[in-house]
């Protein structure tokens, strides 16, 4: 009995030590459970870090494509993209359109397919008028007004070796336009003359008129009465350089001044010489005629003078000897850069023809 005792306790000690190394079926399950309850509360917040990161992500791509387009955008307004169309119609794309397309100057077909809104061709030695296309509009002139700033200065009989002084009046506040003559400059008045027939320098322009004996109103007053006394009825001056576009006229009027003004001597030169050097005191300053047509051999060009401004578009009047006849050619409110020579090209293969 007692060996049984002591085989039966020997036995159930071995049991329990080898159980005991082993979890109850309960504990196990409910350790298994407890893990898997982990499991789940963990995997959210990983997928809530996820979550946030693309967040933060797909907000930062926000953000740089916002900044994309707003470059874009700005780069499109500042520089709009242009193509061929757009170049050909670029009066009509204008914020400012000319006063020639706002009166659909351009609507009628002219034969020879001048882009120029207004234009006058006419003998200068028989007064006969070979080409007129809305020769009667009024229309802003531009820096052509210059030609008649020159005609009053060449009439004064003022000394052309004074030396002027560019002033801060002198300074374009109208337009905004630059000038290579600094406030402070001093140049003589036939430089000034020059600069302005020449590459049509606004400030030198403008000095020669406030200069003048009585003043800059005196000046602009004696534009008009010289107007007036050639005939040029559509004719009104409101300043010296033309970047008013208040200094209006006609291509019929136009034709009437170059007449006049080629019959002075200096303005022929000065207007027609391809390009000028003048020294500033501290520099020296080279000039090019604003007509390239003067430097073209196939044209002998006896006086000109070009204009711009959006008002008025591009604009051309010159005196030239085409096909032996001395010829005046007005080109008034054309769109395009280029398309004022193009049409002087057209007119005078039209007379060589002829």
């Amino acid at each position: 009995m007692t060996r049984k005792a002591g085989m039966f306790s020997h036995w159930v000690f071995w049991l329990v030590l080898a159980v005991g190394f082993q979890l109850p079926p309960a504990e196990a399950a409910s350790k298994r459970s407890t893990d898997r309850v982990q499991v789940v509360k963990k995997k959210p917040a990983r997928q809530a870090a996820v979550v946030k990161t693309q967040k933060n992500r797909a907000g930062k791509n926000d953000r740089l494509a916002v900044r994309r387009a707003s470059r874009v955008e700005r780069v499109a307004v500042a520089a709009p993209r242009k193509t061929s169309r757009s170049l050909h119609q670029a009066s009509n794309a204008s914020v400012h359109p000319s006063m020639g397309h706002v009166a659909a100057l351009g609507t009628e077909s002219d034969g020879l397919g001048l882009k120029s809104n207004a234009v006058m061709v006419v003998d200068q030695n028989t007064h006969e008028v070979l080409f007129n296309k809305n020769g009667s509009a009024v229309l802003p002139i531009a820096s052509l007004t210059k030609l008649m700033t020159g005609l009053v200065i060449a009439d004064a009989g003022l000394s052309m070796d004074e030396r002027i002084t560019i002033a801060e009046d002198d300074v374009d506040m109208l337009k905004g336009s630059g000038s290579r003559l600094a406030v402070g400059t001093t140049l003589t008045r036939g430089e000034l003359l020059h600069l302005a027939l020449m590459s049509s320098e606004n400030r030198a322009a403008h000095a020669l008129g406030r200069t003048f004996p009585g003043g800059l109103h005196a000046f602009v007053q004696m534009m008009n009465v010289k107007a007036k006394l050639l005939g040029m009825g559509d004719t009104q001056y409101v300043d010296p350089t033309g970047l008013s576009p208040r200094n209006q006229s006609s291509a019929k009027d136009l034709a009437t001044l170059v007449a006049e003004a080629y019959h002075r001597p200096i303005l022929r030169d000065l207007s027609t010489s391809t390009g000028y050097e003048v020294d500033t005191g501290r520099r020296t300053l080279q000039y090019r005629n604003t007509n390239r047509l003067v430097s073209n051999p196939d044209w002998d060009i006896g006086l000109q003078k070009t204009g711009y401004i959006a008002e008025a578009g591009r604009c051309l009047v010159m005196q030239a000897k085409v096909a032996g006849r001395e010829l005046i050619m007005v080109f008034l409110d054309s769109a395009g850069k280029l398309t004022r020579l193009a049409d002087a090209e057209r007119v005078r293969r039209w007379v060589e023809r002829k």
